[in-house]
């Protein structure tokens, strides 16, 4: 019975209304903070988990985990493709040919990466073929040149499925009648959409018909990997390439989008832990409302010590009610966070609706639209920290209760 004293007491200083408001204010201002605190920690790195997933799942399911480039063109790219899927993390081999560009129709012009794919390989190392708006990327047969746009490039050149469009390329042809740049009329037979940067500089066209535009030397510039782990891009791009002869080059993805994945990386820790300062400040909070109560509750702790309480009693007694006012406010912020970051893409949604602004320009960021991505992992931590952080205010408040001598206050009452 003894044990349950600074328990029971520290719960009923909680509940108790107390004479001085101000103290009840600072008390309420400290759960608020804590409350805050965590619902933003929890929001924001839902928020930056989503960022990092995106990327993973929409940008890298584009961009090929690595490429094997030969330096005069592949001139079997069947026979490559197939060797290489014969190393280990390999699950996906596709032949491609990059071909810089300039799209124009209408007197607008637009600059994109086109790709020459056979599209029955491509959906191995792709998803294009989950993200396609309109038309089909079986269209994009030798001979037929057609061609599918990223849904941004396609409505800054105000065209759709069925119409025509002229790409040219930064070669020229030497005719008759002078030099002139080498151009295509291509026929738009399909538009896709990952809500990504690349939907506005990226479009596809069939193996054969790029080969013949560019001029590429053998079948294939390229083959592109798919890998049953991104991460490993790098030691299998090495591998294959040490099993290769001389004249063949590989790029992983690191290369291209490596930066982008450690800048999300490094935001997402420097966020947390500028958010995880607040949560801090918050926590400390509980420190000015103890102190202030135990000064209040002197008389108390006097009558309590005569009666035979024990310093530790004492101390037990208001690190009982500081944890209690940190729980409240954590629990409350978890919540409030989980809620969150469940509906903030929905609530981002409405607002734009509403107010007729976009906060994610595609031409600006990777993605459109504000994902979200909630981990009990980060939910744990961030709950966690705060328990840790609100028990640790506790403590001086608590030691300076525990150090009040009986003698000393009731001589003036």
């Amino acid at each position: 019975m003894l044990d349950r004293i600074p328990f029971l007491i520290g719960l009923r200083y909680t509940r108790a209304k107390r004479r001085n408001h101000f103290i009840s204010f600072i008390s309420l201002t400290s759960m608020l903070g804590l409350t805050l605190g965590v619902a933003v920690l929890i929001l924001v790195l839902s928020v930056m988990n989503g960022f990092d997933h995106e990327l993973r799942s929409r940008v890298l399911g584009m961009v090929p985990h690595t490429r094997i480039e030969a330096q005069n063109g592949v001139q079997d790219w069947k026979a490559l493709a197939e060797r290489l899927m014969h190393y280990d993390h390999v699950i996906g081999a596709a032949p491609y040919i990059e071909q810089q560009g300039m799209f124009s129709v209408n007197g607008r012009t637009q600059g994109a990466v086109v790709e020459g794919i056979v599209p029955n390989a491509e959906k191995k190392v792709s998803i294009i073929e989950d993200h396609m708006e309109a038309g089909s990327l079986d269209s994009l047969q030798d001979g037929s040149w057609n061609v599918v746009l990223g849904s941004l490039l396609a409505r800054n050149l105000g065209v759709g499925v069925g119409d025509s469009v002229t790409l040219l390329v930064p070669e020229a042809s030497i005719t008759p009648g002078g030099v002139f740049p080498r151009l295509r009329r291509f026929n738009v037979s399909g538009i896709f959409s990952v809500g990504a940067q690349l939907d506005g500089n990226l479009a596809y066209a069939s193996l054969g018909d790029i080969k013949t535009l560019a001029r590429q030397a053998g079948e294939a510039q390229g083959i592109r990997l798919e890998l049953d782990d991104l991460f490993l891009a790098h030691s299998v791009t090495r591998d294959i390439i040490n099993d290769m002869p001389p004249g063949y080059r590989g790029i992983d993805w690191t290369y291209t989008q490596g930066n982008l994945f450690q800048a999300i990386q490094m935001e997402k820790r420097m966020i947390g832990l500028l958010l995880t300062v607040i949560v801090a400040v918050a926590a400390f909070n509980i420190v000015s409302t103890l102190v202030m109560v135990v000064t209040d509750k002197r008389a108390d702790i006097a009558i309590l010590r005569t009666l035979g309480a024990t310093p530790g009693s004492i101390m037990g007694i208001f690190m009982v009610q500081g944890i209690t006012i940190g729980v409240i406010g954590i629990v409350l912020g978890v919540i409030a966070g989980i809620g969150l970051a469940l509906s903030i893409a929905d609530i981002i949604s409405w607002v734009e609706a509403v107010f007729g602004i976009q906060f994610l320009d595609p031409n600006v960021y990777f993605i459109s639209y504000l994902p979200s991505r909630l981990e009990l992992s980060d939910v744990g931590v961030v709950t966690g920290v705060a328990l840790l952080l609100s028990f640790l205010s506790t403590l001086y408040p608590a030691w300076r209760a525990a150090r009040v001598q009986p003698a000393e206050v009731l001589r003036y009452e």
